[in-house]
């Protein structure tokens, strides 16, 4: 008889972790969806267009302006030229450079601290630089309201 109620027990404590783990899921999915970006990119870019791809695919409404001065779009955003890449976004007022993978957009929205986030230059493996299989290792990076820069997360290389 304890045998069993020991069983029921480890039975409840599994269906509730995979409850949880639901639930977390499920909020994940809803945040990316609610959350809209204005993409501004170049006509010509093709790596920028399969991000937009990535964001969608991840549940963002993107919104896609095609700029014929990206220069002057990062400056009003306040990119700076160390954290510049191809494409640069906005969401709520926030800056995203470059091939930012979905994840940390998410956490972006939630952080109040951060002007924006980047990931410099265009690295191999990156969300919409998928090139054979080759991963370069790059970090996500924020700018802070006082001006530094933070790691958010790294990637590693292959």
């Amino acid at each position: 008889m304890a045998k069993s109620m020991c069983m029921k027990a480890k039975s409840h404590r599994a269906l509730r972790l995979v409850a949880l783990a639901s639930l977390f899921l499920v909020s994940a999915a809803q945040a990316a969806e609610a959350l809209t970006v204005d993409v501004h990119r170049s006509a010509s870019c093709g790596c920028c267009k399969k991000w937009v791809e990535h964001l969608e695919a991840n549940g963002f409404k993107v919104i896609d302006h095609v700029e014929a001065d990206m220069t002057s779009v990062k400056q009003r955003l306040g990119v700076a030229p160390r954290l510049a890449s191809c494409h640069t976004a906005v969401i709520d007022g926030k800056f995203i450079e470059g091939h930012v993978p979905a994840a940390q957009i998410v956490e972006l929205s939630k952080r109040s601290d951060l002007r924006g986030i980047a990931v410099p230059g265009m690295p191999a493996g990156s969300p919409g630089m998928e090139v054979g299989g080759k991963q370069d290792a790059y970090q996500v990076i924020g700018l802070t309201q006082a001006g530094t820069d933070q790691v958010i997360a790294e990637y590693p290389g292959n």
